[in-house]
């Protein structure tokens, strides 16, 4: 690279910084939940990339707080077991059998490579379940559907105790049984519930697809809540966008400021979100 385009490089970088500063200054000491799942867990270096962007949050003052899924790697797990899973009107039954997967997969493999993640980009990140301090004791969602849970009753001060210790909590989606049980819980649906607990300044929901799209095919910045009712009713918001709205939904009643659905592969989606003037994805609001 010529020092001429090396200098027009630096000179970019420094002016993105600078226009940054209102937005650091605004997101100082937020609670910022992000759900991750999909492209950013897929290779090593969109996982490096994610840790080094929460470490950097975290530099600068915000609170992060990571819940993600890991449904493809308990998949694998199940099938390498040769243990069969039944479905329930398109839902898989989450017998004995399948929740010691699922919890040895979630909070083994999956939560410490992102830990591990996290902790080599500087940052101090300890992997944890919602079984943990009874973080997220859930009731059972269905009985047709053996050990799948909705949360219930949320500890959110064990979270705080973290933040004041600029520990960054990674959580695994299972909860505590009111009898001793684990309870398998959606990971959207895990996220949504923390970032209530905790009246969170954002909910970040990484998926594999840009936003929330209009009638048109075209990616909605903006949206309230009955504006994502609406496009629901008409069929606009259809297949598995629904389960990610319908959390949105749920965590904006539940206090949380706002909800971002967005695109998990695309390079620093996090920071672009948080940090600059266009943001990314589609925000969603309450009415």
């Amino acid at each position: 690279m010529k020092k001429q385009d090396m200098n027009r490089d630096w000179i970019a970088t420094a002016r993105t910084l600078s226009q940054a500063l209102p937005y650091l200054q605004r997101y100082t000491d937020a609670i910022v939940v992000i759900k991750l799942g999909g492209h950013a867990m897929g290779s090593d270096e969109a996982m490096e990339e994610f840790a080094r962007d929460v470490v950097l949050m975290q530099q600068v003052g915000v609170n992060p707080v990571i819940v993600h899924g890991g449904g493809p790697m308990i998949n694998a797990m199940l099938e390498r077991l040769d243990i069969k899973s039944e479905f329930v009107n398109g839902k898989r039954v989450t017998d004995a059998a399948t929740v010691e997967v699922v919890e040895m997969v979630l909070s083994g493999v999956v939560n410490k490579r992102i830990v591990q993640a996290i902790n080599g980009q500087g940052g101090k990140a300890v992997g944890l379940s919602g079984k943990d301090a009874n973080l997220m004791v859930c009731d059972q969602t269905n009985p047709d559907l053996g050990f799948v849970g909705t949360p219930a009753e949320m500890n959110p001060k064990f979270l705080k105790d973290l933040f004041a210790n600029d520990t960054i909590p990674v959580i695994a989606p299972l909860g505590a049984g009111r009898n001793g049980e684990t309870f398998n819980v959606n990971g959207d649906t895990a996220a949504g519930a923390i970032a209530a607990a905790l009246k969170a300044d954002r909910l970040l929901l990484l998926t594999d697809v840009a936003g929330v799209k209009n009638a048109e095919g075209d990616v909605m910045t903006e949206l309230k809540a009955q504006q994502i009712r609406d496009l629901t009713a008409e069929g606009v918001i259809a297949g598995g966008m629904i389960p990610k709205t319908e959390t949105a939904l749920d965590a904006i009643e539940g206090g949380v400021r706002a909800v971002v659905i967005l695109d998990g592969r695309a390079p620093n989606a996090c920071l672009l979100e948080l940090f600059t003037e266009h943001g990314a994805g589609s925000l969603i609001r309450g009415d």
